[in-house]
């Protein structure tokens, strides 16, 4: 894996994560899907949480500190309206970090990246994108769970 192949892919989550949740409004995002589930408020915050250990390891400074992120992490209880966050800052947090895993991206040398194995930084940038991926996949039906149509053709 190459940078130019880490920055497509984790362009096509961005462009899915965005198309599944850009026109969800906050109580939208409370939905869950039944009989049990993640809203689409978790998935998309837990999204970012995840991207400070994509940030960390391109030397890039995270956009939530980890406190922020508490709420996301895997294994949280359930979101409810009280203690989510505002889903239209959740989503400009994405921004702001796809901004910074795209920069993080363009300086990596590619000697830094290794040989692609699971403990490499290749490996390891594959594998959180790969997680990314299954999340942006949530998205798209947890939309559904709102009553929106499908958004991606």
């Amino acid at each position: 894996m190459n940078t130019l192949g880490l920055k497509m892919l984790f362009g096509y989550n961005h462009y899915a994560i965005g198309v599944n949740a850009r026109d969800l409004t906050h109580q939208e995002s409370l939905r869950c899907p039944e009989p049990g589930g993640n809203c689409a408020n978790w998935v998309l915050g837990h999204i970012v949480h995840t991207r400070g250990a994509i940030l960390g390891l391109l030397g890039e400074k995270p956009v939530w500190d980890p406190a922020e992120g508490e709420r996301y992490k895997r294994g949280s209880t359930p979101i409810t309206g009280a203690t989510a966050r505002p889903f239209p800052e959740i989503l400009d947090a994405l921004d702001r970090s796809q901004e910074r895993v795209m920069a993080g991206l363009e300086r990596v040398k590619p000697e830094e990246l290794g040989t692609g194995g699971e403990d490499s930084l290749a490996g390891k940038l594959a594998k959180l994108q790969f997680h990314e991926a299954y999340h942006a996949g949530q998205l798209g039906l947890l939309r559904r769970v709102a009553g929106k149509k499908g958004a991606i053709p």
